[in-house]
Parts: C-alpha cells; structure tokens; sequence
C-alpha cells in the first residue's frame, strides 16, 4: 500500500513505534485526529498481546531449556517487552512505559544483587506494570506509587532510611530528576525530605514462613517505629496556604508526611515545566530547542488537569507544534524504537526478539539497565562509532533473515531497479526523506552486477540487500 498519509506516519512514528503495514491499511482513510484518539484512549483496545506469544504468526521469543518465564527471568521479561512493543494493539501505552523508565531510571542490576535473580526480575516486571499502569495517568499518584515502588527503594536505597539515620538518595533525585530539577532546592530540603521517607522500607513476605524460599517476596512496608515524627521545614511552600512546614504527626500517622511533600511537588509549575521540555524532546523535537510557548501551554494543560497526562498527551499531539513537517525526522531513534520499528516494517516471520538483545546492548541500551539513576544519554548520544555498527549489522541480520519474505513481497514491483527502491522507500520502510546523491548510490546498488532481470534469484539478494542499506542508514535513525 503506498503512503499517502505522511501526518499520520509522523503520529506513528512518534507516538507508536512505527507504521507497520497493518497501520497503514487501517489509518488509510483517517484523519490524524482519528488516530489521535485511537493511541490516546488506548484501554478501548484489548490488552491481551501476551497471549500471543509462542503464535507462529507473531515474532518469536526464545526459551532456553524451560518455559517462557518473563516474571522470573531477566533475559525472558526483556524478550516479552519486546514483544509487547512490537504488537502490541496500546502501542502509546508502551511507548509512555519506555519514557517514564527513562525518567525513573531503575536498573536490574542492583535490585538483583540486593534480592536475587528471581525476585529481582519480579521487582523490575512489577516496575514496568506501573509505568503500563500510569502510562497517561496522573503524575501525582504515579510519583506517590514510584515512591513506595519494590525496586526503587531497593535502587535508591530506601529499605534503610531509618530514623536515626535517615538516607538521602531517594529525597535528592526525587527533586533533582523525577519532578523540578537542578536550582530549586537546597540541602536543607534534601534533609528534610529523607526525614520525610523514614519508614518508607521494604519487607520481606516469604511463603510457607521460609526466609530461604527462593519465592520470597519483597514489598513496600510503611514501618511507623522508624519514621522521624519531628516537623519538616522547607526553603518552598508545602501547602497551598504557602505553608513550608510538614507538622509533626504521630508515627502512625506519618506516612501523609511523604503524601503531603510529593503532592507539592507534583502540582509546582517548575515540575510541570521540566516535564513539558522532556516531552518535547520525546515528542516534537531533538533538533529544535523546545519553544517557551510549548513549555508554557503543556505546563498550563498540566496543572489545570491536576497533573493528570492523558489531557497533556492529547494536547501535545494536536498542538501545532507536534505536526509542523519542519519536525519530522528531527528526533534520534533510541535504540529499542529503531529495533521495533525495523522489525515491525520489515518483517519478523521466523525471527525472535532474542536476537535483538544483544545487539540493543551494543548499541548503547539494555531494557530494565539504565546506566544510572539519570537514565540514558539521549539524542546524539546514542551513535558512537560502535553503536552505529551495530544498528548496521542488526539490519542486515534482519534483513537477511526475511529476505524470501521481502522479495514475495514486491510484486510487480521486481520488473526495474527504480521500482523496487521506490517500494522499499516509500511503501515498505520509513526513513527520511534521501537526497539525491544517496538515492542514486542506492539505485546503482541495485544496479550493480548482471543487468537486471528480475529474477528469483536476483531479486532475494537485493530485496535484503537494499533493506538492510536503507535500515542501517542515517535518514532511517530519525524518528
């Protein structure tokens, strides 16, 4: 089907990962709106693409010696996101998923050196469920949740901010990266806000009474013996009375302490701001610096919704400044994105997620291992040389793995060179737009050795061959 909805291809790209073909023949005939509201109000959509996993007609998973186990077993939960991400009928819900993994940075490492394997995949799958969760939901009540989250108080060492000695890490990056940023706050507050999460800890739940089980289970535990009961006082307003000061509470009681601080959080327009400029990074634009008009509508929609994201989302998507064509292709894909979207306009018959696992690594992202609690080094930062060979080779790993499928699937368009670029280009793939120059050293590729025939033959060796150019290109790492 040939493209002739380039706004919507744009909304598919950026809020989605990527036209499949499939998209294409169902958008076709949509405007961009329709398709707005189809990725926003995502649960009138079935959420059950984990049933189709192990379908022959899907993309594969790969079981090493047992049963699929994405719960228990790292490598299996990367795979079935993945997968997720590739089939999945909520693609907007999977995309916020990734963002907000990004934000809250949490890696599998530590909380498995902390709990084990098993319960560290447990605590990371569980972590992803609540960013599927509050995908578009409010950010108030997902911070709240994040806060008493299995593996972030592992990660950020919660499980040992105690009374006498409260922890820092969680009271620092919640200011410094999860909500307002750099500037706004003073050690004094970092203080204060540890005081305020004394007793956010962690227990452990085992099954039949046994500390040994493997299947012990790790829980957010409010531990009213260990929270500092004093007053907190902040160089910012708590309240909307402008009141700075957290008052003393009972211990039972004092789990509103850390309600009331993230609350404030939550609704400041400095918050609000730094979400919006993020969105605009992951949303708009790499390229172009955010607009301060964008920054100041996104933070208007927030606060007036209360910090709820689906009213954000759906205003950035209509906004004029998602859909000028001047932002297309201004985004770097991160690694997974250029993965989904390759296998999803490629094809996947016969090919497993497994095999993009190690090449993700190689390119400089493994899911559920950020490098750090700041998360990933985005845009540019994704291509050194070593991370631009390895997109390469994923493509023609690709490429060469669907290479029957890719040449059935020309058509009449095996009868010239110019006809299959064309439908690798404009009909199958996506990349940006090419220049003159690389189009023609694309042409003269397919144009290279015999005179063309179209031949069976001919066709299966530059079907792959042309894919796996155009998929490793520069103009297809643009989203």
């Amino acid at each position: 089907m040939v493209r002739e909805n380039w706004q919507v291809e744009h909304l598919l790209r950026r809020a989605a990962f990527g036209p499949s073909r499939t998209d294409l023949a169902r958008f076709a005939e949509s405007p961009t709106s329709a398709v707005v509201e189809y990725l926003i109000e995502y649960q009138r959509q079935p959420d059950d693409v984990d049933t189709y996993i192990g379908r022959p007609e899907y993309v594969s998973v790969t079981t090493r010696g047992g049963a699929f186990a994405p719960n228990t077993n790292i490598e299996d939960a990367r795979q079935r996101w993945l997968f997720r991400m590739v089939h999945s009928e909520r693609p907007l819900q999977e995309k916020m998923a990734l963002f907000w993994h990004n934000h809250f940075a949490t890696a599998y490492s530590k909380v498995a050196g902390f709990a084990g394997g098993l319960q560290g995949t447990k605590m990371m799958s569980a972590q992803i469920d609540l960013f599927r969760r509050y995908a578009l939901g409010n950010f108030r009540s997902l911070l709240i949740d994040v806060a008493s989250d299995a593996a972030m108080i592992v990660w950020l060492d919660g499980r040992t901010n105690f009374r006498a000695r409260p922890q820092e890490n969680f009271a620092r990056e919640i200011m410094e990266l999860f909500t307002w940023g750099v500037g706004n706050y003073t050690e004094q507050d970092v203080y204060a806000a540890a005081r305020v999460f004394t007793g956010w800890n962690l227990q452990r739940i085992p099954p039949n009474g046994s500390n040994n089980d493997p299947e012990t289970d790790y829980q957010f535990l409010y531990n009213p013996g260990q929270h500092d009961t004093s007053a907190k006082t902040f160089t910012f307003p708590i309240y909307a009375d402008g009141g700075r000061t957290i008052p003393a509470r009972s211990a039972a009681e004092g789990i509103q302490d850390g309600i009331d601080f993230i609350a404030a959080l939550a609704r400041h327009p400095e918050t609000a701001r730094r979400l919006a400029r993020k969105l605009w990074a992951f949303f708009v634009s790499e390229v172009h610096p955010a607009d301060p008009a964008f920054v100041e509508a996104v933070t208007d929609e927030y606060l007036r919704n209360n910090t709820e994201m689906k009213p954000v989302l759906r205003y950035i998507l209509r906004s004029p400044w998602f859909n000028d064509p001047d932002v297309w292709f201004t985004r770097y894909a991160w690694p997974v994105e250029f993965v989904v979207r390759a296998i999803r306009e490629v094809g996947w018959t016969g090919f497993s997620v497994d095999a993009a696992r190690t090449p993700l690594t190689n390119m400089g992202q493994t899911l559920l291992e950020p490098p750090d609690v700041a998360g990933w080094e985005l845009g540019a930062g994704w291509f050194s040389t070593g991370a631009m060979l390895a997109r390469m080779n994923f493509a023609a790993t690709l490429a060469a793995n669907q290479r029957f499928n890719l040449a059935r699937a020309l058509g009449s368009a095996r009868t010239s060179p110019d006809q299959m670029l064309d439908y690798f280009l404009f009909e199958r793939l996506s990349p940006a737009p090419f220049e003159l120059g690389p189009y023609r050293e694309l042409l003269a590729y397919v144009n290279t050795a015999t005179p063309w025939t179209g031949s069976d033959a001919q066709v299966n060796a530059k079907a792959a061959g042309v894919t796996r150019l155009i998929v490793g290109s520069s103009e297809y790492q643009f989203v």
